[in-house]
């Protein structure tokens, strides 16, 4: 009998029949609330019904039109839209499957824009699984482990990790850009420095959101030595942080800019945008793809565009996160095992310590089931597997994020009383965070 790849590992046991904005109903006959949205995919909730439409309707004319060989009116249309909400000077796209093919076609188009060789990376993001992408992802060893040799030509630079560091933001952010300077002195000279790529909030790597003056002083950085700065906005782009684009909490922009995720809706579909002059430096031929751009995917992404800006889905996402952050700090306020609170916009991060301020993986673990068993779907994160992430759909109304912080508080004190003031951390003095106890060894 065949069966998945064993290395394939669920979550959650549940088996969907069915789904509609943000509730997944299981064969089991179970409604589950979904704070996960297929890892943020599921931008406008599950089936919203004028996508459904559109890619029906679409099913009917054409379902795959090769790009390179004929043109299709879908991907024309997503393309004027998509300019609407672009940064100022980005009117060149590049349409591709998969976050991993953009980041890898906009690492591409850096080098060969710059002919320098180097891209330099920060600590704990994630950029995708193939080869190339993972080779630039740092959020975890499991993802690029075990089928070395990886690209070449990768530099690693600090993250203002303010939690882990026991420091204040600043602080971190003060760090972090001197670390990278001593790495342009050190590692790679700044006319080797193809790019800068890094998440306006880390994903993979912890549900960080990027501070403002980190990504301002990588523009700097950028603009004073030639580097083109890669944002890759594949989980934090299309309204998730409360601005169309995560980087917009900042007064950074861009050369290149990658999305993908929420763009369509569920069906697959990527790209990279940049400025003509920049576009037009790659090779020929250097980009391309059978899929990249199916006219299914791009009318559903049409579709997706105009109920974000109709439903007022960008604001409904500050909102509503503004909403589950206060509801998350109360929580951490009762449960001294959550060390840390923060996200920015429906992208919001609990990161479970243990009481000598080290990563508290299995209570992390342990609460992430304990909601399935509450029918709230989360998921965890991060490269100790410490941190649940919630990930609403843009459509959750306030009433659901209400009953999730109530899901997910049932939960905690399910796992809490299954082993009080052992194993998982729900024991320890709360008068002292774990971020504080990290501090003196980070120093």
């Amino acid at each position: 009998m065949t069966s998945l790849s064993p290395l394939l590992k669920q979550a959650t046991p549940v088996v969907v029949d069915h789904a509609l904005g943000s509730w997944i109903y299981g064969t089991d006959g179970r409604e589950y609330l979904d704070f996960t949205t297929g890892i943020g995919v599921t931008s406008t909730g599950h089936c919203h019904p004028k996508v459904v439409a559109a890619a029906r309707e679409q099913t009917g004319k054409i379902i795959h039109a090769q790009y390179t060989t004929v043109m299709h009116r879908p991907l024309l249309e997503l393309t004027d839209r998509l300019g609407e909400e672009l940064p100022s000077g980005l009117d060149s796209v590049f349409y591709a499957n998969s976050g991993s093919e953009a980041v890898e076609a906009a690492v591409r188009l850096a080098r060969m824009a710059t002919g320098r060789p180097n891209i330099v990376v920060f600590q704990g993001g994630f950029h995708g699984r193939t080869v190339a992408a993972a080779s630039l992802t740092t959020a975890g060893t499991r993802f690029s482990a075990g089928f070395a040799p990886l690209m070449a030509g990768v530099h690693m630079s600090a993250f203002p990790y303010a939690y882990r560091y026991g420091w204040d933001e600043d602080a971190a952010v003060a760090f972090a850009l001197r670390e990278l300077d001593y790495l342009l002195q050190t590692r790679t000279a700044p006319n080797d420095t193809a790019a800068f790529l890094i998440e306006p909030a880390l994903g993979d790597g912890g549900y960080l959101p990027t501070p403002p003056a980190f990504l301002e002083g990588l523009r700097e950085r950028a603009t004073a030595h030639g580097i083109q700065l890669i944002i890759d906005e594949v989980q934090a782009g299309v309204g998730r942080t409360g601005r169309f684009w995560g980087h917009q909490w900042s007064a950074a922009e861009p050369d290149i800019l990658v999305t993908a995720k929420g763009i369509a809706s569920g069906f697959p579909i990527s790209a990279i945008a940049a400025s003509t002059a920049t576009m037009s430096k790659g090779w020929p031929g250097s980009q391309g793809g059978t899929y990249g751009g199916n006219a299914v995917s791009a009318a559903a992404g049409v579709a997706t565009l105009e109920v974000v800006r109709e439903e007022s889905l960008v604001e409904n996402a500050l909102l509503r996160g503004e909403q589950l952050h206060a509801g998350l700090l109360r929580l951490k306020d009762r449960f001294p095992a959550i060390g840390d609170v923060r996200g920015v916009g429906l992208m919001q991060g609990i990161e479970f310590s243990a009481a000598d301020g080290t990563p508290d993986a299995a209570t992390a673990g342990a609460v992430q089931q304990a909601t399935t068993e509450q029918d709230l779907l989360t998921l965890t994160c991060g490269p100790a597997g410490n941190v649940v992430r919630l990930i609403p759909a843009l459509v959750v109304t306030a009433a659901e994020i209400g009953l999730g912080l109530r899901r997910l508080e049932a939960a905690l004190e399910s796992v809490a009383e299954t082993a009080p003031g052992t194993g998982p951390a729900f024991g320890h003095d709360a008068g002292s965070r774990p971020g504080e106890r990290v501090a003196a060894g980070a120093r």
